[in-house]
């Protein structure tokens, strides 16, 4: 096997410390044949979908790739920007704003890129802008606050995937969750308070997360608990009450039974219960993307207000917001801690003369 090596290979090249932010991933436009080609990368994916491949591959290809492109179309239309799909745009502003936080801080010896686990700007090509500037200690940042085998355990996948074809492998610091991370707590809490002091309290508080399949987290993954401990961290910094805040869980698909209680079916039962009005924050999910700003702001929404309710309130979620961003940055210092900025001197370069290599 021949592995994949830096073109430009120089031993007086300068070392450098890389932040690679990455996030789930977006089709490159709100177009029928673009869907079936990011949703095909998506939902091939084994960690997303635990199922035989033989099996899920009739149901993906024959069934899934049939119906749901278009579907999925005609939502992204109705959230795409002249920028691109919300999320391509809010990831990359929060990767602009990590740069410019640790470059004033650490020197120009720190490189931060973002890049999607499906679509584009792919893993692969991210991580070789990276090395070709001298990357030799990486740290990978998922932005995914809760733990689960269907995303972060996908990201490190994906990453391992390209150092097993390349032949420099850089220093590796992977962050796998950052659920109760009091920075984190704080920029939630300060978020909410921020909707409040605009528009007052609901009758009640809804943190939606993502679901997964219920038989996942009886086979060992933690995202469930640490959904629960994020809202109930949160709370306790809002001062709420038990009866004043909810967990749920949407964006469910197949027959399968998934993490409950279900967003949908709570916001469609929450009126007959007397809950009149409420307020919506997505904690998982670190920017805006198609199921907060369509799943939960129209489609959700009107289930709430079609069973009864009277007003319903979507929480942005942090995005680049500059709590978010201390909170995302301190995350990262704390994982570099032991390692020295590069020197960048003249030893390498040294023995390579030493030994009679090219530099």
């Amino acid at each position: 096997m021949k592995y994949i090596g830096k073109t430009n290979f120089k031993h007086k090249n300068k070392s450098k410390i890389g932040v690679l932010v990455t996030n789930l991933g977006t089709p490159d436009e709100p177009k029928t044949k673009a869907l079936r080609r990011y949703l095909k990368e998506f939902l091939w994916d084994p960690r997303v979908v635990e199922t035989p491949r033989i099996i899920w591959w009739c149901i993906l290809n024959l069934i899934i790739l049939t119906i749901r492109p278009k579907r999925s179309a005609k939502a992204y239309e109705t959230v795409w920007t002249d920028q691109g799909s919300p999320l391509l745009y809010n990831t990359k502003a929060q990767a602009d704003k990590i740069r410019e936080q640790l470059t004033a801080t650490h020197g120009d010896d720190i490189v931060v890129e973002f890049a999607m686990r499906y679509g584009n700007p792919s893993m692969s090509s991210v991580l070789d802008k990276m090395l070709e500037q001298g990357v030799d200690k990486l740290i990978v940042l998922p932005l995914y606050p809760q733990y689960s085998a269907t995303t972060t355990a996908s990201t490190f996948d994906a990453v391992a995937a390209e150092f097993s074809k390349r032949r420099l492998i850089p220093e590796l610091r992977f962050i796998n969750h950052y659920h109760d991370f009091p920075l984190y707590i704080d920029a939630l809490a300060h978020k909410i308070e921020q909707h409040w002091a605009t528009n007052g309290r609901s009758d009640k508080l809804i943190l939606s997360y993502h679901g997964i399949p219920k038989r996942y987290l009886m086979n060992g993954d933690p995202y469930h608990c640490e959904c629960y401990k994020t809202s109930r961290l949160v709370a306790e910094k809002l001062g709420l009450k038990d009866d004043e805040y909810m967990t749920t869980f949407q964006s469910r698909f197949g027959r399968e039974e998934w993490l409950k209680p279900y967003t949908d079916h709570t916001l469609q039962a929450l009126p007959a219960q007397g809950v009149k009005s409420i307020q919506v924050v997505c904690p998982g999910f670190s920017s805006d993307c198609l199921e907060t700003i369509e799943e939960i702001g129209i489609e959700n929404r009107d289930y709430f207000l079609e069973a009864g309710g009277e007003k319903f309130e979507y929480i942005e979620a942090l995005n680049s917001d500059d709590n978010h961003i201390n909170a995302l940055v301190k995350v990262i210092e704390n994982n570099m801690l032991g390692w020295s900025k590069p020197e960048n001197t003249d030893v390498r370069v040294a023995q390579a003369k030493k030994f009679g290599s090219t530099f």
